[in-house]
């Protein structure tokens, strides 16, 4: 998968892709049952869920930077610690919302070391010519990791409401001790020349953003990642509008997700035949297109289409724009833009999201749709004279 590294190094990081992932998708709903329990108000569980992105929104780029020093095997495995040191404090000490708030806001900085060092794995190892595959390999995993963790809350959880919290911690602990172990099987030094290149590069964000096609395929991965998030949140509220009952609404979000792990299996192949160009314009006029037929009143056969449809335009802008990015970086400098490409997609979450309900509030969820596909739109116009084969 990944040029030199080997099967079984291949292997170790695809597991740890999965498994931070699926510690993640387990722990975050698992503090919010938990901060249930504990019977808090409304405010509080907001506090929760915004104290995730602090840290990735503050040490991305820092931690890019850290990648292109340390190494990425040191860097998986100091996220890894500070993962399993969550879980750990979670099980012992989660028991107040403060607690959880400082629990929650260690995964996410333990979250965002893991994701940057796999990135940086792939970018510095993988030929050019087979970036494209193993970026996709990569993200496949991670969405792997994003289904599994929920359906372990299932199955601990069974038919209850409120699972059993303590007993979803120490799985936790469990999965966190797997992912610190894996870390030992990536080779410590994985990017040859990497002192050489270090050493020759002092720039900053600032000097980094300035390369060429470095912001657009920023501003593109940024976009795509916020509509992923908004079709999560508006396809119910659409569903609701049309008499759709809960099982269809998420039959059709899990046929999106499924449809962006396989576009993500066969990117490599596609990108050899068309072009990584071709393909990412190919992908982001099938989202445009698939965001605005969603906005027409349709039947439900008919939009479980267009979420297959939706889910192969949206699962390759990811690992393309990762692909983008580490072609584009200065040498020694790919962790940072990785990272910078994290912080830059946290932004976009928050920025965009707000941005487009209040400017479709008066459309209902249909306008939010709309008004995506003209954003994912208006990104094919960042495209334009940009070379990525």
């Amino acid at each position: 998968m990944i040029g030199e590294l080997g099967r079984r190094t291949s292997t170790a990081l695809l597991v740890h892709s999965a498994l931070i992932q699926a510690v993640t998708f387990l722990v975050r709903p698992a503090a919010t049952y938990r901060a249930l329990e504990l019977d808090v108000p409304g405010f509080a569980l907001g506090l929760l869920a915004a104290s995730y992105a602090v840290f990735p929104l503050l040490l991305a780029v820092p931690t890019g930077g850290l990648v292109d020093r340390l190494g990425e095997r040191r860097l998986m495995a100091i996220g890894s610690a500070v993962v399993l040191s969550c879980s750990a404090f979670l099980l012992l000490w989660g028991s107040s919302i403060v607690a959880l708030v400082i629990g929650t806001a260690l995964l996410g900085a333990g979250q965002v070391a893991c994701v940057v060092g796999q990135q940086a794995v792939v970018a510095n190892n993988a030929a050019s010519s087979r970036m494209d595959s193993a970026f996709g390999y990569l993200t496949f995993a991670a969405s792997l990791g994003q289904a599994l963790g929920p359906l372990a809350i299932s199955l601990v959880g069974g038919a209850s409401i409120r699972p059993d919290t303590q007993a979803i911690f120490l799985l936790s602990v469990v999965m966190s001790l797997v992912l610190f172990a894996t870390t030992f099987v990536v080779p410590a030094h994985v990017s040859a020349g990497r002192k050489k290149a270090v050493s020759a590069v002092t720039g900053s964000a600032v000097s980094l953003l300035k390369s060429p096609g470095v912001a657009r395929a920023l501003a593109t991965s940024a976009t795509v990642l916020a509509v992923v998030d908004l079709t999560m949140v508006y396809l119910p509220a659409l569903g609701a509008d049309r008499g759709l009952t809960a099982a269809t609404v998420g039959a059709m979000l899990t046929v999106r997700a499924v449809f962006s792990m396989v576009s993500r299996l066969l990117l490599g192949r596609v990108s050899r035949r068309i072009g990584r160009m071709r393909l990412l314009v190919v992908s982001l006029a099938l989202s445009t297109a698939a965001l605005a037929a969603a906005a027409i009143p349709m039947p439900a056969w008919l939009l479980f289409v267009v979420m297959a449809v939706l889910g192969l335009g949206l699962g390759i802008g990811q690992p393309l724009t990762m692909s983008w990015l580490s072609a584009q970086a200065p040498a020694g400098q790919r962790g940072r833009a990785l990272a910078l490409r994290l912080a830059g997609n946290r932004v976009g979450q928050v920025v965009l999201p707000s941005t487009i309900g209040v400017v479709a509030a008066g459309l209902g969820a249909g306008g939010v749709f709309l008004a995506s596909a003209v954003v994912v739109g208006g990104t094919l116009l960042l495209l334009r004279g940009v070379q990525l084969d």
